[in-house]
């Protein structure tokens, strides 16, 4: 069979592009068939964060367990770590999309990345490349848009500057559902204040509210230094730490980047784990469109139409971040005042939210809208 990119096919040879000595499984709702000559993925035309489908214009995504079989073809080589030599040519990976006409040819994708499941053979999620990147009249198609029902709201932003533990709690409560009602409360191992331990009560059943990118230490491993101070946080690679004295009700708190240098942040622990607490939501939205650098005019139009949420910059020394928010967006903007530039992260609860940006003339690093 002989194809070509965007061609509508109303009889697909699956067999013809797959080759002899077929294997087919169902993943995440999509139809892969792996043989000799290559591989065929036939998916619908969805936008669900828990199926198998079209990400964006340049990632689809197969979301469920791939046994050995597929796993080999995607990795090109067993993903068994253990066996090291290459498997044969795997032939490509065709890519077709179910539509009520026919199964729309995107053409063929290549492996780009992979979570590695339980056993040390299969898969758990795999990412394809598609290239060249669709544009927005496919991604309609085989993406179809929708509005949300219902949205993170914006209540907790009022009690900023007044209440703060009023305000953690209810941006928590909006962006972290509770998926584990019974859980078991923890005591922190060591005094705690009081914003921290509030945080840890919000955490759990809620398995994000500590982090994803960095985080907040579980509270039974606390412990004090040989200073007095309470080590409660940290980057995911171990390049800083945030500490505080446990003595005080609403501390200071030090990033630590050298057991000989430390600096303060610009908000107390109440402000700093609302600052913390919108960075992991941002970068745990299950949308984002995230630039490179940006004329700093540029993030001032972007931002706009967004609150500002009034506290000090973030991490000052190094990002200097301010935070501007809507209903189900959060915003991140690292300014470099020396440049004239800065760096915009959106993170979206919804996908239509980013779409208003598709058109603004910046080379996003990802962009899910």
């Amino acid at each position: 069979m002989q194809l070509s990119r965007m061609d509508m096919v109303v009889d697909l040879d699956v067999l013809g592009l797959a080759g002899a000595g077929v294997e087919a499984f169902t993943i995440g709702g999509a139809d892969v068939t792996v043989g000799l000559s290559g591989t065929v993925i036939i998916t619908d035309a969805v936008d669900d964060p828990a199926a198998s489908g079209v990400w964006n214009s340049k990632e689809f995504r197969l979301i469920g367990s791939m046994p050995g079989a597929v796993a080999e073809r995607f990795l090109g080589r067993s993903p068994d770590w253990s066996v090291l030599e290459q498997s044969p040519e795997p032939g490509p990976i065709h890519l077709f999309v179910r539509l009520e006409e026919g199964f729309l040819y995107l053409g063929t994708v290549r492996h780009g990345r992979s979570q590695p499941a339980y056993e040390p053979w299969d898969l758990d999620e795999c990412m394809l490349w598609i290239d060249p990147p669709l544009s927005f009249d496919v991604l309609d198609r085989v993406r179809p848009p929708s509005t949300p029902t219902a949205l993170p709201t914006l209540d907790w932003l009022d009690y900023v500057n007044g209440d703060r533990a009023t305000a953690l709690r209810l941006f928590i409560e909006s962006w972290h559902p509770l998926f584990h009602a019974d859980a078991v409360p923890t005591t922190p191992s060591v005094r705690v204040p009081a914003a921290l331990a509030a945080l840890y009560r919000l955490a759990q059943g809620r398995p994000h509210a500590l982090g994803v990118q960095n985080f907040i230490c579980p509270a039974t491993e606390l412990r004090t230094d040989a200073d007095g101070l309470l080590e409660f946080g940290h980057e995911n690679q171990g390049c800083f730490v945030w500490s505080l004295d446990p003595s005080q009700d609403d501390p200071t708190v030090w990033t630590i980047d050298d057991p000989a240098y430390r600096y303060a942040e610009r908000e107390r622990l109440s402000g700093f784990l609302l600052q913390f607490s919108l960075y992991e939501a941002m970068v745990d939205a299950p949308y984002h469109a995230w630039s490179g650098p940006v004329p700093t005019p540029i993030g001032c139009e972007l931002t706009s139409t967004l609150h500002r949420v009034p506290l000090k910059t973030w991490m000052w020394l190094q990002y200097r971040t301010s935070f501007y928010v809507a209903p189900g967006l959060i915003v991140s903007v690292n300014d470099d005042d020396e440049k004239g530039e800065c760096r915009i992260s959106f993170g979206a609860a919804h996908r239509s939210l980013l779409r208003p940006l598709a058109n603004r003339g910046i080379k996003w690093t990802v962009f899910d809208g």
